[in-house]
């Protein structure tokens, strides 16, 4: 498998950053600056769920409080 982010059997986090945009992460690769754990590590499946549930809003927060909402 070249790209962890696909691997199914891999162990994910989700970040999610100030704007409330969220990631799925691999757990062996460092948290990138900006972005902090939304859900400790498991599953993909899990963490993909985990983001479809609280990623309702694609917008940023920035564009939503501009647009007055």
């Amino acid at each position: 498998m070249d790209n962890p982010f696909d691997d199914p059997e891999g162990v994910f986090l989700v970040l999610v950053n100030e704007e409330g945009q969220y990631c799925l992460w691999p757990e062996f690769a460092e948290v990138p600056a900006g972005w902090e754990v939304d859900l400790p590590a498991g599953s993909r499946p899990a963490a993909l769920a985990h983001i479809e549930e609280r990623w309702t809003d694609l917008r940023p927060r920035s564009l939503v409080r501009a647009m007055g909402g």
